[in-house]
């Protein structure tokens, strides 16, 4: 029993700590000597990086969330010792690391990007899909915040699609909610015609 507790409690921490790495904050520290939870909308995410440093962070800070939130769930997903369990509690720790950040206070991003990256490590034809989905929708509407919505809403059907572990399902329903649920103000702005748009 024991045996099987110690590496779920590890995962946990561990890829709560990895997604709790704050990268947007870091970046705009580093190059702006900047609070970016001061900026914008207050999120660390690549969307509000984009407003202090332009395109080539937003992408880069992208990257490297989506990175933080597969490196986790890729190293749990070898230690796995049920089908499933181990990466998804990785996933689902890296989310609530991106969003509550230990290292900021417990704030931080919506965990989009990072979202994306455990779909990726967990299959990554559905997170190939979701990426392409979200990357039409922002550039046919300019909205950023309606193309995560909508792309991650769909990751559970697809996961489902492409006959993964009903683990996988089950936590790409979940993650949605939440992700959902984080860009609760964003939905208000975007239902009252004044959400900002991508230029």
């Amino acid at each position: 029993m024991i045996n099987q507790i110690l590496p779920i409690v590890l995962t946990l921490i561990v890829a709560y700590l990895i997604g709790s790495i704050p990268t947007g904050y870091i970046v705009v520290k580093l190059l702006k000597g900047e609070d970016i939870r001061k900026i914008g909308s207050g999120s660390t995410g690549a969307t509000n990086v984009k407003r202090v440093l332009g395109k080539g962070w937003f992408f880069g800070v992208m990257l490297m969330d989506a990175f933080k939130g597969a490196l986790p769930v890729v190293i749990a997903k070898h230690f796995d010792f049920e089908i499933g369990l181990l990466a998804v509690l990785a996933a689902v720790a890296v989310l609530i690391g991106h969003s509550k950040s230990i290292f900021l206070g417990f704030t931080g991003g919506k965990s989009v990007a990072s979202g994306v990256g455990t779909i990726l490590a967990l299959c990554w034809q559905v997170g190939l899909a979701i990426a392409v989905i979200w990357g039409v929708i922002t550039y046919i509407s300019r909205y950023v915040s309606l193309g995560s919505i909508i792309a991650l809403s769909l990751s559970p059907i697809l996961m489902y699609f492409f006959k993964q572990p009903i683990a996988y399902v089950i936590y790409c329903a979940i993650g949605a909610i939440y992700i959902v649920y984080l860009h609760r103000e964003n939905i208000k702005r975007l239902l009252a015609g004044n959400e900002n748009k991508v230029r």
